[in-house]
């Protein structure tokens, strides 16, 4: 089994620039021409796929929209230094929504795309999540 993640956007170009740039991500290869931007986090493939806004987004007529929003879903980053990384990802244009906080665990900042989508930075200590409980 293998894991794509897709992130509906307006312009996958300009997206695909703000991921690259806020997040280290690597772009690969746009698909169904030009439609699809594949880039690659890690060992995570990412597809930014075009969807304008107030296209249908369920059967059920949910419209999109990239005002903030929540979903139950998110992705978080694991970096090396949150501090850096949230520096860097704010002066792409993220929307810092969550100051740098300390735990046991490490430290994590949240931050949301110019579509609304929201991460979580995280930098894990050494004893990782393990030193949660």
């Amino acid at each position: 089994m293998s894991l794509i993640v897709n992130i509906d956007v307006p312009d996958v170009s300009e997206a695909a620039s703000f991921y690259e740039d806020a997040f280290g991500f690597e772009r690969l290869r746009p698909l169904f021409a030009g439609k699809i931007v594949e880039m690659r986090h890690g060992g995570v493939l990412i597809h930014l796929l075009t969807k304008p806004a107030e296209a249908p987004a369920t059967p059920a007529g949910a419209r999109r929209t990239y005002a903030r929003h929540w979903t139950p879903l998110h992705l978080d980053i694991i970096v090396d230094d949150v501090a850096a990384a949230f520096a860097r990802a704010r002066a792409a244009g993220a929307i810092s929504e969550r100051p740098i906080a300390d735990h046991a665990w490490g430290r994590i900042a949240g931050v949301a795309d110019p579509w609304g989508h929201g991460f979580c930075l995280i930098e894990l200590s050494d004893a990782g999540y393990d030193a949660a409980g």
